[in-house]
């Protein structure tokens, strides 16, 4: 990747006055690239600026040029999402990198460049002062907005982070196991891991307690379930689970029928050999 070091890089200029999710994720991004970067507004680009220029200036990380770029889906880049194109693979695995920008950066570029309605762009648009506040509180507003911002980015790409972490270790496991059940020694994301295995169910501790056991998703993206567990079972009470079973701790079943869950690592087991024994 061909960029300037940002760690070098002291300052950024974008435009003043009304803010959008652009300017202000784009802002957000580059303080979690570098924190000490400066970031400052104003009317019109500085000659010759020393740091980076986004959103304003048609230069590199501007999109109000007539021939702005698009991606190959037709949705138009805007400045957050040629800033992650440069620097999101610093922050990210490369193909979680692109998928961030499919599932999040990508949403924000379509609503600036189109005015597509989004959660985000309209929670960041209300931090702007309203008609009847002091304009002068625009500034002291796009501080706090970034600051937000931030945060969201930070948990996001945490999640992002601890999910690739999760699937290696999944898949680990699922090495060192044999099918139908997989057993993880704690709640992590799973689904991605088993897609394409023959694991029909995935048995954790549960973080209230006691153990959790889920049935797998079909592969096709579904809410399809492969093996889900038998119907006379969902809904039932924890008494009436028991009594329908003969395992004690077994206390509930999900009513869509993908989820149990049972008070012993014990009662979990012989309700994991039940449903994978079962036709």
């Amino acid at each position: 990747m061909n960029h300037p070091d940002i760690l070098t890089i002291r300052k950024a200029f974008t435009h003043n006055g009304i803010f959008h999710a652009d300017d202000v994720f784009s802002s957000a991004l580059l303080l979690t690239l570098n924190p000490d970067i400066r970031i400052e507004r104003g009317n019109k680009a500085p000659d010759a600026y020393e740091g980076i220029v986004f959103d304003i200036g048609l230069g590199r990380f501007d999109h109000h040029q007539s021939e702005k770029r698009v991606r190959d889906n037709g949705v138009p880049y805007a400045s957050f999402g040629l800033l992650w194109e440069e620097y999101g693979a610093l922050l990210l695995e490369e193909a979680d990198a692109g998928q961030f920008d499919k599932e999040f950066v990508q949403i924000l570029d379509e609503s600036d460049n189109t005015g597509k309605v989004n959660l985000i762009s309209q929670c960041i648009s209300e931090w702007n002062p309203q008609w009847n506040e002091p304009e002068a509180d625009g500034a002291e507003r796009f501080e706090r907005a970034v600051a937000w911002a931030r945060q969201l980015l930070d948990q996001k790409l945490r999640a992002i982070r601890a999910k690739r972490e999760a699937f290696a270790l999944v898949r680990r496991w699922m090495g060192e196991q044999e099918p139908p059940v997989l057993w993880l020694e704690r709640a992590m994301p799973w689904k991605e891991a088993i897609k394409g295995s023959d694991f029909l169910y995935v048995c954790f501790p549960s973080i209230r307690g006691g153990y959790v056991l889920q049935a797998a998703p079909k592969d096709n993206g579904g809410l399809e379930l492969k093996k889900p567990f038998p119907a006379q079972w969902r809904g039932k009470t924890a008494e009436e689970l028991s009594a329908l079973t003969g395992i004690e701790s077994f206390c509930f079943c999900h009513s869509a029928g993908f989820l149990c869950a049972t008070d012993t690592r014990e009662d979990a087991e012989r309700l994991c050999r039940m449903v994978a024994d079962s036709r």
